[in-house]
């Protein structure tokens, strides 16, 4: 869901000033983790520019010419060559002030009851799916409803801490307010499914040509060589 994109303005790949755009959805991943590990990166190739520019948008990346994507989603474009650069999941998280007032849940249907700030995609009626993580269980999709919904998981993580309820977030948008003891979580025995992608690859478009060139290799090798082992 987190979409960024490294765009290399130069031909000289030593020099070459790069865009990075944030898009697809609100840009906490980027400045949350990539931000504080550019300054590495950028003292071990010094010859290299970084343009960063983050939106809320998701952007063409074969019409607007970026060479490089990191990109929060369930699955990476056909037409682009991905790499897999690590896991992510989703946790409920609340102060314990809320909780002590409203009452901890114990299964995911005690949430019916609570105040539970959700990320907003549709006007449809909300829920959320929750299976254990001990064992392969039968999923339980529960309603839930609340006072604030957003489209930014750094906006719910702030209202969570001020006390409003209970937010799902993704782990690098709770991670250090969980650390610091601001935040607990919620229904820890249990995974939050399909809220939100689940890793976070860095993808590269092909050109055309090259689609349509391995598409036809594709085809024509596809029934191998006749031979039986």
């Amino acid at each position: 869901m987190d979409s960024q994109y490294w765009r290399r303005r130069s031909a000289t790949p030593q020099r070459s000033p790069s865009r990075y755009e944030q898009g697809g959805n609100e840009p906490a991943h980027c400045r949350t983790e990539l931000v504080p590990r550019l300054a590495d990166f950028l003292r071990l190739y010094s010859e290299v520019r970084l343009e960063l520019d983050m939106s809320d948008r998701l952007s063409s990346m074969g019409t607007e010419g970026f060479d490089l994507a990191i990109r929060h989603t369930a699955a990476p474009p056909d037409t682009h060559v991905a790499w897999t650069l690590c896991s992510t999941r989703s946790v409920l998280v609340a102060t314990r002030s809320y909780l002590r007032r409203r009452g901890v849940p114990a299964i995911p249907a005690n949430l019916v009851t609570q105040n539970c700030l959700h990320y907003r995609r549709t006007q449809n009626a909300l829920a959320w799916t929750f299976e254990l993580l001990s064992a392969q269980s039968t999923r339980v999709k529960v309603p839930v409803s609340g006072s604030l919904s957003a489209n930014n998981s750094e906006a719910l993580r702030d209202a969570a801490l001020a006390g409003l309820g209970i937010a799902l977030l993704l782990d690098f948008t709770a991670q250090s307010s969980l650390r610091q003891g601001k935040l607990a979580q919620v229904l820890p025995q249990w995974k939050s499914v399909g809220a939100f992608a689940e890793t976070i690859y860095s993808i590269r478009p092909v050109p055309l040509a090259v689609t349509a060139f391995v598409g036809y290799l594709r085809e024509v090798f596809a029934g191998g060589f006749g031979l039986q082992a």
